[in-house]
């Protein structure tokens, strides 16, 4: 143990004048060596974000055709700043603050306004991680890490990031963490991607951008971006994370943003896959009549509360309300009392949130 902490504190006190002479190869070691002895991380808690593929405060615009898997939603700008998705483009709810949104998309202000500021608290929570990053994860290579490969751990830069010229490789396990901070802009060039190797998840690593972000065309980038304002995709750009501004606009071009599926990464004592984070799916049957069942999972013992809701944020029915283990739940909701229409369920679990839409015909 003490040869680890030396070689750790000797890597991370290299100067950048010392860096800057070293090969490639050299520095690569480093970083992989240097962030094997590093403190673990815990993933960003998006809280009801999680569900968003795309999640903006301007406009969202699209040049077809693209295909987004996960939510979509915009707030508090209106919904008519929607544009450009055709009716199959979206596999998942177009969410809008007010009634001016484009055709199958739904109003929900209410919820909207709590996924942005569950957006606000994980982007906070992205920027003010420690330890503060040094050595060899401080502004690694002048803020340009195309060619790369890079261990988990907490990066920072104290201006623009660049990915150019060569693909950029993190390795580490399926239950690593990477977190960026980037002061100001994150640019990735065309045709440029990001590796992950050794079974790295896109859905443990997040981008925290202090402007903008800009994906390059045809670029393959990984992780959630949390940016303060825009983020663009160039045409044929591909995302599998999430693209989430806080403040103004997300705009794609014949792109592709896949928001992470769920991860199991651990085994109770009676041999039963534990869920990795928590997760609300869609009630099955949608639309139904009168009843439907609602699946949700946790990856910890947790106090749940599962409410519904209709479209103007009443809540209708406390589903549950009590703590629960870890594990795949279900409960059914029997609406036969209920008219037709459309209706929200929220699930809350500990600091996760998060909210579907269903459909009730008779």
């Amino acid at each position: 143990m003490k040869l680890k902490k030396t070689i750790q504190f000797k890597i991370a006190g290299i100067s950048k004048q010392v860096l800057g002479v070293w090969t490639r190869g050299a520095l690569v070691a480093s970083l992989l060596l240097s962030v094997t002895y590093a403190q673990a991380l815990a993933p960003v808690n998006l809280g009801s974000t999680a569900d968003f593929a795309i999640l903006a405060g301007a406009e969202i615009s699209n040049v077809p055709t693209s295909a987004v898997t996960g939510d979509v939603g915009l707030s508090p700008a209106a919904g008519s700043y929607i544009s450009g998705f055709g009716l199959t483009e979206v596999s998942g709810t177009i969410y809008t603050a007010d009634a001016t949104g484009p055709a199958g998309s739904v109003t929900s202000a209410a919820m909207l306004t709590a996924a942005k500021g569950d957006l606000t608290i994980a982007y906070n929570d992205a920027k003010g991680r420690e330890p503060i990053p040094e050595g060899a994860f401080l502004d690694t290579m002048a803020g340009e890490i195309g060619g790369l490969t890079l261990g988990p751990g907490l990066y920072k830069f104290t201006g623009t990031l660049s990915i150019t010229g060569s693909y950029l490789t993190l390795e580490g396990s399926s239950t690593d963490v990477w977190i960026f901070q980037i002061a100001e802009n994150l640019v990735v060039a065309d045709a440029i991607h990001v590796i992950l190797a050794g079974g790295a998840l896109p859905a443990n690593i997040f981008w925290q951008v202090g402007t903008s972000a800009t994906l390059g065309s045809t670029s393959v980038f990984k992780g959630t971006i949390l940016a303060d304002q825009s983020i663009s995709l160039s045409t044929g750009a591909t995302l599998d994370g999430r693209a989430l501004a806080r403040i103004a606009a997300v705009t794609i071009e014949t792109s592709t943003i896949t928001a992470p599926g769920f991860v199991y990464v651990a085994v109770d004592d009676d041999n039963e896959i534990v869920p990795g984070a928590y997760t609300l799916s869609q009630n099955f049957p949608n639309p139904f009549n009168p009843s439907t069942m609602i699946s949700y999972k946790l990856p910890s013992s947790s106090h749940v509360t599962l409410t519904i809701m209709d479209v103007l944020g009443q809540e209708l029915a406390v589903l549950v309300n009590d703590t629960q283990s870890a594990g795949s739940h279900q409960i059914e909701w029997d609406a036969g009392n209920f008219a037709s229409g459309i209706y929200f369920y929220r699930l809350q679990a500990g600091s996760f949130a998060s909210v579907k839409q269903m459909i009730l015909i008779k």
